[in-house]
């Protein structure tokens, strides 16, 4: 019995390493990729868009798990002080004894998103090789080198989840790159750039005692912040300039539905109060929220208009 109780615990721990509240994110931006393909026309298997949606979750889970053994190990859980969306999940420094379990654990979700990607190469061909080289090495790279490189670190996650994920699934099911698919790539290029910035603010501290420097370090929390804004608007910007140029069909204006929460963003990131650029994070926690639920609304809300515009 201690032996099956053993095994459920570090079960849990790896689970919530893998930060399941957030994985939501992937299948969105995935999703993408599938509304785009049926936008401009394309047909393909079930299957597939199935693979392609299990593929991003798993890679998503991967980068979690990675950064959060990376985390305990380097010292970094111990400094930081946890909110509801930065400074990881807490799982290992209450159950060290999962950290290789973990470990082990991204290891196989890489292992699953290789042989996914092995499925589509051999069904269509050479290309989606290059994006699924280059996902790997995100995937690899970002916690122990791109979060020492500031602009690298801004870019990775957004083009991770935008031009990687969003490109590579595209080309994994239509075989060919379009202009709808290159601007529905754009907004979460843009939108988890910014979500990755405005989470690294409250652990600045933390981030730089244990050697890393991304923007935020660089910056400080209220330039920082104002970059967040600037990430936003441009995100925003994307639906009526690729609109106007015929990428994006009308019904992707269904995204600016969330236009009332974004300006309510820019704003309070734009004016953060004077004691934020003094360490005190709690005036930010509620806008942290807001970006978290405008985020995923957005991608929903645009893959829902491509889906209508077949």
């Amino acid at each position: 019995m201690s032996g099956i109780t053993a095994d459920a615990s570090l079960l849990r721990a790896c689970l919530r390493s893998s930060r399941p509240n957030f994985l939501i994110l992937a299948p969105l931006c995935a999703g993408l990729a599938i509304t785009a393909a049926i936008a401009d026309g394309h047909s393909f298997a079930t299957v597939d868009a199935l693979l392609v949606l299990l593929g991003a979750l798993l890679a998503h889970a991967a980068v979690n798990l990675f950064n959060e053994h990376h985390d305990f190990h380097s010292g970094l859980d111990a400094m930081t002080e946890r909110t509801p969306f930065s400074g990881g999940s807490g799982s290992l420094p209450e159950r060290p004894e999962a950290a290789d379990a973990v470990r082990a654990t991204a290891y196989a979700c890489l292992l699953g998103v290789m042989l996914i990607g092995a499925w589509f190469l051999w069904r269509t061909g050479p290309t989606v090789l290059l994006y699924g080289l280059l996902g790997l090495g995100l995937v690899v790279a970002y916690t122990a080198w791109l979060t020492r490189r500031p602009w690298l670190c801004l870019l990775a996650p957004g083009v991770g989840f935008g031009l990687l994920m969003v490109l590579g699934a595209h080309q994994a099911l239509a075989g060919t790159l379009t202009s709808t698919a290159l601007a529905a790539a754009l907004v979460p290029t843009l939108m988890v750039s910014a979500l990755l910035l405005i989470n690294q603010l409250p652990d600045i501290d933390a981030d730089r005692r244990v050697g890393r420097d991304h923007l935020a370090i660089r910056l400080g929390p209220k330039r920082a912040a104002r970059l967040v804004a600037v990430l936003l608007a441009l995100a925003f910007g994307v639906v009526p300039v690729a609109w106007l140029a015929g990428a994006l069909p009308g019904a992707a204006w269904l995204m600016w539905l969330t236009l009332p929460a974004a300006a309510w963003l820019v704003h309070g990131l734009w004016r953060l109060p004077p004691e934020v650029g003094r360490g005190e994070m709690k005036p930010l926690l509620p806008l942290m929220g807001v970006n978290v639920v405008l985020l995923l609304a957005s991608l929903a809300l645009l893959n829902v208009g491509l889906f209508l515009a077949a």
